[in-house]
C-alpha cells in the first residue's frame, strides 16, 4: 500500500485521438486507419498495456483520482455520467453536456465488475444529486472474462444498492445496439441486448429508477446500429449522440423532478 498508487497520466496516442474522431465524425470510417488499428502489432501492443494496466489497476481506479481530487473543496456535482467507451468518448462528442455541474466517468472497454470497483470512488463520493450509468455491452463480449448474465445483474443491483444507500438517485440507460463486436467477432450480441435490456426496463420499473431506452433510438428493426447514428456499429456518432442526449435531457428533467 502507498499514499500515491497512480503514475503520472499520459496524454491520449494520437492513434486514440484519431479513432475517437474517426467515431463521431459523419461518414464511414477510414478505411486506411481501421487497418492501422487492427493491424497485429498494433493490436499487440494494446493488449500488452491493457494486460500491464490490469496487473496494477484493474478497476483503473488511477484514470479519474487526479480530476475527482481537483473536485474536493468545490460544490458536489449536479451529476455524474459513469460507464464505458459510449460515456468516455460522450465528452468529447457533446462537451456542452458535461458543464454546469456534470461530469463524465467513462472508461473505454469496462465491463461491470470494472464499473462497480470504482463506483464509490468515481461517483458516489463525489456527492452528486445524479448518477447516470451506461454498461453491459463489454460484458457481452467478455472482455474481463466469462461471465453469467446474473453476474451482470447482481453488478446493477449493487450499483444502485450503494447510490441509494447515499441518498443519490440514479439513472440507467439500456445497452446501446450492435450486431458485431468486431474486436470478439465469434459473439453474436443481438439476443443478449434485447434479454438484459428487457431485464434492466423490469428492473427500473420496480425500483422506481428512470429508465432511458436508447438501445429503441438508436437500432434498426433487426437490433443493430442504425448507420446513419454510428460508423462502427458498436458506438454512437455526432448524429447518435445527439439523439442521445434528447433522451437524457428527458431523463433528467423526470429524475429531478
Amino acid at each position: 500500500m502507498t499514499d500515491a498508487p497512480c503514475p503520472p497520466p499520459a496524454p491520449p496516442t494520437p492513434m486514440q485521438v484519431a479513432i475517437v474522431t474517426a467515431l463521431l465524425k459523419p461518414g464511414p470510417l477510414d478505411q486506411a486507419l481501421v487497418a492501422e488499428f487492427l493491424s497485429p502489432a498494433a493490436i499487440e501492443a494494446r493488449q500488452q498495456a491493457e494486460a500491464e494496466q490490469k496487473l496494477s489497476d484493474w478497476p483503473n481506479l488511477c484514470k479519474y483520482r487526479g480530476e475527482n481530487a481537483a473536485l474536493a473543496g468545490t460544490a458536489p456535482p449536479r451529476i455524474v455520467f459513469i460507464g464505458d467507451s459510449i460515456t468516455e468518448i460522450w465528452r468529447h462528442a457533446d462537451p456542452d453536456l458535461f458543464g454546469d455541474g456534470v461530469v463524465g466517468r467513462g472508461i473505454s472497454g469496462q465491463t461491470s465488475p470494472q464499473t462497480l470497483v470504482r463506483f464509490y470512488a468515481d461517483a458516489v463520493a463525489l456527492r452528486p444529486k445524479l448518477i447516470h450509468l451506461l454498461s453491459g455491452g463489454n460484458d457481452i463480449a467478455g472482455n474481463t472474462g466469462p461471465s453469467h448474465p446474473d453476474d451482470y445483474k447482481n453488478n446493477i443491483r449493487s450499483m444502485v444498492a450503494i447510490a441509494e444507500a447515499h441518498g443519490i438517485r440514479m439513472i440507467i440507460g439500456s445497452i446501446a445496439p450492435s450486431s458485431r463486436v468486431y474486436w470478439r467477432p465469434q459473439i453474436e450480441p443481438r439476443p443478449r441486448i434485447r434479454d438484459l435490456n428487457r431485464w434492466l426496463r423490469e428492473f427500473t420499473g420496480e425500483r422506481k429508477i428512470v429508465f432511458v431506452d436508447y438501445h429503441s433510438a438508436l437500432a434498426t428493426e433487426d437490433g443493430s446500429f442504425r448507420p446513419d447514428l454510428s460508423n462502427d456499429g458498436v458506438h454512437p456518432n455526432l448524429a447518435g449522440y445527439a439523439v442521445m442526449r434528447t433522451l437524457v435531457d428527458r431523463a433528467i428533467a423526470w429524475a429531478t423532478q
